[in-house]
């Protein structure tokens, strides 16, 4: 009976609801293991309690809060069909809710591989300087790619360290910039011997502005001389740059105005640093810790 309706439900998908035969395939999979597992047990009569069980076999096999969210939703949908023919007179998964995801604490380098990272560009060549400028930049201001690549010379004030980035949105930002990145943008902006500032800041060797693509390999490139062997994305600089800030005792809501993050909910995937500081400070001061 419980294979006829599983039948009768992805028939119902692929014809009625045009879904494609890769996900049926999929959700056939995820159903057919649902019924092995109730092998011995009515499909109609199974209720909450007992996909309870079912959700935490899932997780003594180590799937991912993720996976186990799919296969939920194919076997709600499964119990809806089924109620809306009739065949059952409840859906054992409305008192169900899935597992939370959770966000993925973003990968960053320590404050070694950062310093090793930026040492790594030649100051001798005109390529190793702007690579290393925009090293510089990138970590030094906590900017994405695309708002590194699409600064124009005007938009960096040299003499007083500030940088107005455009983000995400359209909106504008006003960041404090290094003396160090200072430093290297200067020296680079002197080997270009730039007579407009309406010029884009980072060009590639033809002069025009660098692309996003030409800037992620550039960080690959050196993050392999430097010897990192860790998680690498267009976002490393970045998250580190949050990461060692907030390590620092800086403000979580510092840190939103810094990345240009509207909801602070985006800025709390770095929570995991306030609360390894927090753990050192209970640790070092309660008398019972």
């Amino acid at each position: 009976m419980s294979e006829k309706l599983v039948r009768s439900f992805l028939d119902y998908l692929e014809v009625e609801r045009g879904v494609s035969p890769n996900t049926i395939e999929a959700y056939r999979g995820d159903l057919s293991q649902y019924i092995r597992y109730f092998s011995r047990i009515n499909i109609l009569k199974i209720d909450s309690s007992l996909i309870g069980k079912y959700i935490a076999e899932l997780q003594k096999k180590g799937l991912k809060n993720s996976s186990i969210s799919r296969k939920l939703s194919v076997i709600r949908m499964f119990y809806k069909f089924i109620y809306l023919e009739g065949k059952s007179e409840y859906n054992p998964l409305e008192e169900i809710s899935s597992p939370r995801k959770g966000r993925r604490i973003p990968s960053y380098l320590s404050l070694r591989e950062v310093e090793s990272l930026l040492e790594t560009p030649s100051p001798d060549t005109p390529l190793g300087i702007r690579d290393k400028a925009m090293l510089e930049v990138l970590y030094g201001a906590g900017l994405r790619i695309s708002e590194l690549v699409n600064l124009d010379v005007e938009d960096v004030d040299l003499r007083k360290g500030w940088i107005k980035v455009m983000g995400k949105g359209f909106r504008e930002r006003v960041l404090p910039l290094g003396r160090e990145a200072c430093q290297w943008v200067r020296k680079y902006l002197r080997e270009r011997e730039l007579k407009k500032e309406k010029a884009p800041l980072f060009c590639n060797r033809y002069g025009k502005r660098i692309s996003r693509q030409a800037c992620w390999k550039i960080i690959k490139k050196y993050a392999r001389k430097a010897g990192i062997t860790g998680e690498i994305s267009p976002h490393t600089l970045r998250h580190s740059f949050a990461t060692h800030i907030l390590s620092g005792d800086a403000d979580l809501r510092a840190v939103q105005e810094l990345l240009g993050h509207v909801n602070i909910t985006t800025t709390q995937i770095y929570t995991h640093i306030t609360q390894e500081r927090l753990k050192k400070i209970y640790k070092k001061f309660h008398p019972r810790a």
